[in-house]
């Protein structure tokens, strides 16, 4: 077990970095903004599976791979860069109904959202190499690694997943203020023009060295 004192600081630390939204955060919010609170629930376990997935291809050595081959990184960033850009078309062609409603049928299943929140996170691969660069920061070598690995981790996702569930409700608080058809099929196309910007910072992004 970590000592509680640098247990705050990793929490500190993973706070800081949670806070700016991520691509994960913008797959969230758009289920938020487009489609309404069930959709928006429905994509947060997403998250949680996504990151407990980085986090075990992380400890298998998957990470520590990708922060040395740069094609499979480049693969790996690509597959994750052009999933988003096909959320974003999704939801810039998204229809937009008549009247707003604030509890709305689910367009797609609850578990089919689920599934694209959590390859926008898992496909990710800088949570992956995250996971790698920046929790050795924290462990001590004078205890057993297993457990600290255990804590950090469960520390971690929960934290993403609070963090999905607040711009979840924020979205949701805008979302009610956005009444007229104009209005939410431009809310639409901005949400999806930003998930396509996204796939692109995605496309762009570097190896740790």
């Amino acid at each position: 077990m970590p000592d509680l004192h640098i247990w705050v600081a990793f929490v500190l630390a993973a706070e800081a970095l949670l806070i700016m939204p991520g691509p994960t955060d913008m797959v969230v919010v758009s289920y938020a903004l487009t489609q309404g609170k069930r959709s928006a629930w429905a994509s947060v376990p997403g998250v949680t599976l996504g990151d407990a997935t980085a986090l075990i291809l992380s400890l298998l050595g998957l990470g520590a791979i990708l922060m040395t081959s740069a094609d499979l990184f480049n693969a790996l960033k690509i597959a994750g860069a052009l999933y988003l850009v096909y959320l974003g078309i999704k939801t810039w062609r998204a229809p937009v109904p008549e009247t707003l409603d604030d509890r709305p049928s689910l367009q797609h299943g609850r578990w089919r959202i689920m599934a694209h929140t959590y390859m926008a996170t898992a496909l990710n691969p800088g949570g992956i190499v995250f996971y790698v660069a920046f929790f050795p920061q924290f462990l001590s070598a004078d205890k057993p690694l297993l457990p600290q690995v255990a804590v950090f981790g469960t520390t971690f996702i929960a934290m993403g997943t609070l963090n999905s569930i607040l711009y979840a409700t924020l979205a949701l608080r805008v979302r009610r203020f956005v009444t007229s058809y104009r209005a939410r099929k431009n809310m639409n196309r901005a949400t999806g023009a930003f998930l396509m910007a996204m796939g692109g910072v995605v496309a762009l992004a570097r190896r740790a060295a």
